[in-house]
């Protein structure tokens, strides 16, 4: 009986190690990757190059715990494709739910950030677009009309001119003052602690400064599907310790709005052309 008990449980040991060190599979639920990755993807993401980490939450709730991770053989680089935790509507704290994104990096820390007219410029120089890149046939919004749903709050961008922003670096003093107040009081928050205005005066952990020293590295993230996609435009940054992994390869691909009972459709719809596809 031990003997049997041992042959069922190793297995499964060795998978959970697995799926939670090396490699784990996700579910595309949208279409801001596409062309790349598509509505109804399955991928598989290295989560050993970026550092494996323990889970955020306690398995099937939405209860956040602390987490371990490994040493990682690098750092995210501009133009992977990542998986990660996603950080929250632009002004919310903490997700009201938690979600694993797919999205392109195209802003490492430190690095300034600036749209014209939907091109996409690094520090200045012009980042090409990717292979797989879309854009709708939406009407071009031009520099000076604000889109209120735009990160950060207040300061007059949209989704096709935008920035410039500097994506925060470990150990970058931000200035605060009353005028910024509402571009940093999330982030710092996020970063655990709390950020308050009192007249003209910023309060940070209920003491009153003119500056912050940030905490965490950050990454801007954009989908492919640049005019129909929620992004760091968005919801701001992501930080270094939320990025799960590098999505490298698409092993399953179907129709999501089919039903499972409806089976012969589901499987009908099971686009083999794009299984084991290389994610770049």
């Amino acid at each position: 009986m031990l003997k049997q008990i041992r042959s069922f449980w190793v297995p499964v040991v060795v998978a959970l190690m697995i799926v939670t060190f090396v490699v784990q599979g996700y579910g595309v639920e949208s279409g801001s990757m596409e062309n790349t990755v598509m509505t109804g993807d399955y991928v598989f993401a290295n989560k050993f190059i970026y550092g494996s980490k323990t889970p955020r939450y306690v398995p099937f709730t939405d209860i956040r715990i602390p987490i371990i991770q490994l040493p990682a053989i690098r750092n995210p680089q501009r133009g992977d494709i990542v998986v990660f935790d996603w950080p929250g509507n632009r002004d919310e704290v903490r997700p009201s739910k938690p979600w694993n994104y797919v999205k392109r990096c195209v802003g490492l820390p430190g690095d300034t950030i600036s749209i014209v007219n939907r091109m996409l410029y690094v520090n200045g120089r012009l980042l090409p677009y990717p292979e797989g890149v879309k854009f709708e046939p939406f009407p071009l919004l031009p520099k000076g009309y604000s889109n209120p749903d735009i990160f950060p709050e207040g300061y007059g961008f949209n989704e096709d001119n935008y920035g410039p922003v500097v994506v925060p670096e470990r150990g970058q003093i931000v200035t605060l003052d009353r005028r910024d107040f509402l571009k940093w009081k999330i982030f710092i928050e996020r970063e655990g602690h709390s950020c308050s205005l009192e007249g003209n005066s910023v309060l940070v952990d209920k003491k009153p400064t003119t500056s912050y020293e940030v905490e965490h590295n950050y990454y801007f993230m954009m989908g492919d599907n640049r005019e129909n996609s929620l992004d760091s435009r968005f919801w701001g940054f992501v930080p270094r310790q939320s990025i799960l992994g590098k999505a490298m390869i698409v092993y399953w691909s179907w129709n999501p709005k089919i039903p499972f009972y409806d089976f012969p459709d589901k499987i009908a719809s099971v686009k083999w052309n794009r299984i084991g596809l290389i994610l770049h």
